[in-house]
């Protein structure tokens, strides 16, 4: 068996290979805003979920697209809890002031705080996280800030279950009768699981699911791993530990662009955009007589082998919609593992398959099924999604900011540093007192001085005076900044009433607004009942019709195998009946043509008899009729001889020659050369003649006339000749053709057997008598009967002669 695809990687292919060639696009479709999803599909035991984590000392998949991821956007992250899911699979952005805030309420509250990045990790997955290569995406939008959620469940028995939840799990339970004991009929009641929802892009999520805000590889992964704890693992004949359920990582990246200072975040929802990786490791399909399952371990193959069946169906669908044009119902919702990716394969993301296959022979026939499903796949086309639209802004921003703060800073420590309040209190009293006329020397040196006091009187009153004008213009600033604070509380005043106002309406609108709510949640909880009734109800609608389109196709090629059927023995059945007519045709004519021929034979014999008898009847009779003796009889010569046969004795007689009605044109005297001669008196003779013992066709093309002799034997046993002669002509091909007339017979008999004609009073003819005159009509007749043209005994009844 030969199959083909885009890539095949050997038994020694190293971790990093594979992931440059499989995940890496995915990868950078993320952060430019697109959907990915990766399945890794296989037999159990073939390796699926080693491709997807990886071992100590060489990471898998996931840790690889977890590193890239932040190693491309690491110093582009933003501050914890400044991107804010919603419960809607949507995202908001706070500003720094809330997120500042509920950073200080997750501190207080007693819950388990997020890992910290430099904190000491786990030594179990140190060496499946510790990448060298540094590989990272190399076109990031640097005005933009990033956030990473993650979030890991499982699919297990068809039903959702978060591995994240700090609940702690319970088992299946058994149901409970009245009387406080377990039924026994083995019904169980599932555990409660998630439920899956469509948001209002048309994207299915899982309703209640834990996402947790990450923001390095290692804190990350150590939230996978706890996880996969969690996973639900089993010992199996083919596998020491096999998934017993389909795990999803999934990776949320939440990005929005900068304002156009480029400091914080733009606070418009419409401009952030929201990208997810999907990591599936699904359950190895697997035949339960091989695993030798039982139980619960028998109940979660089927689940698995049929969750697997669904995705086949589901891509077989959409393959035959796309080739053939077809519209075609896909059955996501058979399943919830086809119904959780609905929206990628209508085309909200890139998909990409890895086909894990193990050469063990035992899986030879699973392996076959496996690479037919996936080379099938190829032919799927998944439209890609339309690329976001630009914010509008100066590409560039962070930068110049960044570049803004360090040139601000430099120039105050150029100064001296920061200037602080006191300082400028300061410098303003000293302008002040800059501006007051200076005070001249007030020392007496002598009693007699009179001018330094009146100097001193004179600066000090015009100070005086300046410091009233002062304290007046103060006053008046002082009256107009109370005025004006009168005039900011009373606008505040207002605008405080005004904003209560709106609040009381707001609270009102949103008090109305979660009785709405709630009473959409009710409505939505009951229309989630109505519609699993209804899937279950179109589930087995689809069977039922799939089972009557199978029977109506069965039924429809039975009767197509019945009509053709039907026609064959009508067309044997009229070749029979035309064969049996043909042959019961010919059996027929021929046996009227014996009938025929021994009825005439009978009507001759009793004709003969009766003519015999007629004859004797009007014979004169003498009163005693003597019987001639035996002697006498062979001393007379024979009376009603029809043709005596010559003897040396005998005196000769004159043939007669019956001229033919044609006489004077040109014959073809055709004479087998298997005739008898039978010397009989009348021989026929033609002149002109052409004698041949074969027609030929340069014979016929001389003549005008064609005359055929046919010897058979009579009914008494005796040679008869017939004379059958016909007509000459030209064929508009160029030949010739003979239609036969008329037949004429020359018949030989013995008159052993027969009854003499004897007379007492005339025994003996007269001398001179011929012997036309004492041989009877009929006799005579039946020497040289012509038949009619058109006769019974025509040319076409043939007689083959034997020599008696």
């Amino acid at each position: 068996m030969q199959y083909s695809f885009k890539e095949v990687f050997g038994t020694l292919v190293v971790q990093k290979k594979l992931f440059d060639v499989v995940a890496k696009p995915l990868v950078e479709d993320l952060i430019r805003g697109k959907n990915g999803l990766l399945f890794t599909y296989g037999v159990t035991g073939s390796g699926k979920t080693h491709t997807m984590t990886g071992s100590p000392g060489d990471g898998g998949l996931l840790p690889r697209c977890l590193d890239m991821i932040f190693n491309s956007i690491g110093p582009f992250q933003a501050k914890r809890f400044v991107f804010k899911l919603d419960d809607k699979n949507g995202v908001d952005v706070q500003c720094e002031v809330d997120a500042l805030l509920e950073r200080q309420k997750r501190d207080a509250m007693p819950v388990p705080k997020p890992t910290p990045v430099k904190r000491q990790i786990d030594p179990e997955i140190a060496d499946m996280i510790n990448v060298q290569d540094q590989c990272k995406v190399e076109e990031v939008d640097e005005d933009n800030v990033y956030c990473v959620f993650v979030s890991y469940i499982e699919i297990y028995n068809n039903y959702i279950y978060d591995l994240l939840e700090e609940a702690p799990f319970d088992p299946i339970k058994p149901k409970w009768n009245n009387c406080n004991t377990p039924v026994r009929n083995g019904d169980f009641i599932p555990p409660q699981s998630k439920i899956l929802r469509e948001d209002q892009n048309h994207n299915m999520y899982v309703t209640g699911c834990t996402e947790v805000e990450v923001k390095s590889t290692e804190e990350a992964f150590e939230v996978f791993w706890r996880g996969q704890k969690k996973r639900r693992i089993a010992n199996t004949q083919l596998n020491r530990e096999s998934s017993r359920s389909h795990s999803v990582f999934i990776i949320k990246l939440a990005q929005a662009p900068l304002d156009a200072d480029g400091d914080k975040v733009l606070q418009e929802k419409e401009q952030i955009t929201l990208s997810q990786l999907s990591l599936v490791d699904l359950a190895g399909s697997e035949r339960t007589n091989r695993t030798k399952a039982e139980g619960n371990r028998l109940r979660e193959a089927g689940n698995i082998n049929q969750s697997l069946m669904t995705l086949r169906t589901c891509i077989e669908v959409l393959r035959e919609n796309q080739m053939y044009g077809l519209n075609k119902m896909v059955p996501y919702r058979d399943s919830k593992l086809t119904h959780l990716f609905k929206n990628y394969f209508d085309g909200e993301g890139k998909v990409r398959m890895i086909v894990c296959v193990n050469p063990k022979a035992e899986d030879y026939e699973e392996s076959l099924q496996v690479m037919r499903f996936a080379e099938m796949t190829q032919e799927v086309e998944v439209a890609r999604p339309v690329d976001r639209p630009l914010c509008g802004l100066t590409p560039g921003r962070r930068f110049r900011n960044q570049a803004f703060q360090e040139e601000l800073s430099r120039k105050l420590e150029m100064r001296g540093g920061p200037v602080d309040a006191e300082t400028e209190e300061q410098s303003v009293l000293e302008t002040i007192l800059q501006n007051f006329p200076p005070l001249p020397a007030c020392e007496l040196l002598d009693i007699n001085d009179d001018q330094t006091l009146p100097k001193l009187i004179e600066v000090l009153e015009k100070r005086h005076k300046l410091r009233q004008m002062l304290i007046k213009e103060f006053s008046k600033a002082v009256l107009t900044f109370k005025t004006m604070l009168q005039e900011f509380d009373c606008s505040v005043a207002s605008k405080e009433n005004y904003i209560k106002g709106r609040l009381s309406e707001k609270e009102k609108t949103i008090a109305g607004q979660k009785t709405e709510i709630e009473r959409l949640e009710k409505k939505i909880k009951t229309l989630e009942y109505k519609i699993e009734i209804l899937e279950k109800t179109a589930t087995i609608y689809e069977e039922d019709k799939r089972n009557l389109q199978q029977e109506l196709e069965s039924k429809s090629q039975k009767l197509q195998r019945q009509a053709s059927d039907k026609r064959r023995l009508e067309a044997r059945f009229q070749g029979m009946v035309a064969e049996t007519t043909m042959k019961w045709e010919k059996e027929c004519e021929r046996r009227v043509a014996a009938k025929q021929l021994e009825m005439q034979n009978k009507l001759w014999v009793k004709d003969e008899k009766l003519k015999q008898l007629k004859a004797i009847v009007t014979e004169p009779k003498n009163d005693k009729p003597e019987r001639p003796s035996r002697e006498r009889d062979r001393e007379k010569p024979v009376q009603r001889s029809v043709s005596p046969s010559p003897v040396p004795n005998a005196p000769p007689v004159r043939l007669r020659h019956r001229r033919s009605r044609s006489a004077g044109e040109r014959w073809v005297d055709h004479k087998p050369p298997s005739n008898l001669p039978t010397e009989t008196v009348m021989q026929p003779h033609v002149p002109h003649a052409i004698t041949v013992a074969a027609a030929s066709e340069k014979a016929l093309a001389k003549c005008d006339k064609y005359m055929l002799t046919h010897q058979e034997l009579a009914s008494d046993g005796e040679i008869e000749t017939k004379l059958i002669k016909g007509d000459v002509f030209k064929t508009r091909g160029g030949g010739q053709a003979v239609q036969f007339t008329d037949i004429e017979t020359l018949k030989q008999e013995s008159p052993t057997g027969r009854k003499r004609r004897s007379s007492p009073s005339n025994p003996d003819p007269p001398e001179g008598a011929a012997e036309s005159e004492w041989t009877d009509v009929e006799t005579r007749c039946s020497v040289a009967v012509e038949m009619r043209a058109g006769s019974a005994l025509g040319p076409g009844y043939e007689h083959h002669a034997q020599p008696k």
